[in-house]
């Protein structure tokens, strides 16, 4: 037996947390569908070297796009997940192989699904709940992969356009140090030998050196230390909550994340409600996936004022977290009574603000680490240089 940690939402659309002691997660899962509840997330307590056997994002969407693909062109479930087990690539072939086995048991695909929550978030469950009651499952799981695809191109962009300023910050940081510990070092006798007076700033970078020889791996280690502290530290509610509310309001990057923030809370909640989700449960849903404590929180918020006969857009307003397009859009959409399609329209703006804000960001953090390190580097050079014509006026 062992000690699990789960979210789920009742049959009200409240979102619950708990704990609970159990052989496996699937036991974890049927026991809170038993009680009504549909599990979100379940975890456990206590870390396993051998972990989850959760899909990457690519072969997540591979086996939704293969299995919307079968069953538009008329194929049914048990087929489908038939085919994509024997043919697909092996760790997307043991899913499959698992949601078929399920599914001749007599469950629903979402349950199926529901009963391996470290694979299949809660949004993929939620949509493919409501494909099935509402009985147009193909159609469902062809939006919900376009979903996935672009969710991860999204992401892929960000990581492929932070690729150079990494690599670049990494070359320059290791220049000045291979400078600091290799190149400098061999002046140091030379300079001890003449007697002269060393420029401060020559000074100041010997004992840098020596500095950076003599206590560097300690620094290093007491970094990590440091950042494995910060990560304890984080998991807390009340730290996270107050570090994800300051990310939000920084000058530079906050107009990122808010637009990131806003582009997956419109895409996930206007995707839920076209399908057909009702408002409570999609919100308990996009509160998993959202990815913010700062906008979870404004989220709950939202939640419990709709919960009261309250608008989605006057709680998003009084957050002050979302960009005010946003919020205008939700109002609109309420108004208008179609608010799952302006969610969509919404974030469709807010991808587009997203990737412009970050190749912007991206642009600028180029030249500026190679301003800032070239800089380090050349007052570097000029201190020895400095140095080395001292030592000439005194041979002449």
């Amino acid at each position: 037996m062992a000690n699990w940690s789960y979210t789920a939402l009742e049959r009200g659309g409240r979102t619950v947390s708990g704990s609970m002691e159990a052989a496996d997660e699937a036991t974890v899962a049927q026991r809170l569908r038993k009680a009504g509840s549909v599990p979100l997330s379940i975890a456990r307590t206590r870390g396993s070297l051998l972990g989850a056997s959760g899909l990457a994002a690519g072969d997540l969407a591979q086996l939704v796009r293969e299995l919307a693909t079968m069953l538009s062109a008329g194929q049914d479930l048990d087929r489908a997940l038939r085919f994509i087990a024997q043919h697909a690539a092996p760790r997307v072939r043991r899913e499959a192989a698992l949601l078929r086995d399920a599914v001749r048991d007599g469950n629903a695909l979402a349950a199926a699904m529901a009963a391996r929550p470290a694979t299949f978030p809660p949004l993929i469950i939620g949509l493919v709940r409501a494909g099935e009651a509402g009985g147009n499952l193909a159609a469902t799981l062809d939006r919900l992969a376009e979903l996935l695809e672009r969710q991860r191109a999204r992401a892929a962009s960000i990581q492929s356009a932070m690729i150079y300023p990494s690599l670049l910050l990494v070359a320059a940081i290791g220049a000045i140090m291979l400078l600091l510990t290799q190149v400098l070092p061999q002046f140091v006798p030379l300079f001890e030998q003449s007697g002269a007076a060393l420029p401060a700033s020559t000074r100041f970078l010997v004992s840098a050196g020596e500095a950076v020889e003599r206590y560097g791996a300690a620094a290093g280690a007491g970094l990590l230390g440091l950042v494995l502290l910060a990560r304890l530290v984080l998991r807390r509610s009340g730290p996270r909550l107050a570090l994800d509310r300051l990310c939000l309001r920084l000058p530079l990057f906050g107009g990122l994340m808010r637009e990131a923030v806003a582009a997956r809370l419109c895409r996930t909640l206007g995707s839920l409600l076209a399908n057909g989700v009702p408002l409570v449960p999609a919100l308990g849903i996009v509160r998993v996936v959202v990815g913010n404590a700062a906008a979870v929180a404004a989220l709950d918020g939202a939640t419990e004022m709709v919960r009261n006969g309250g608008t989605l857009s006057a709680p998003l307003e009084t957050a002050g977290l979302f960009p005010p397009r946003m919020v205008h859009l939700v109002r609109l959409g309420e108004e208008t009574a179609r608010l799952g399609e302006v969610l969509l329209r919404a974030a469709d703006i807010h991808e587009a603000a997203t990737r412009e804000a970050s190749q912007r960001l991206v642009s600028l953090l180029t030249p500026a680490i190679t301003i800032i390190m070239g800089a380090v580097i050349a007052g570097i050079v000029s201190s020895l240089l400095l140095a080395m014509l001292g030592l000439n006026d005194l041979a002449q």
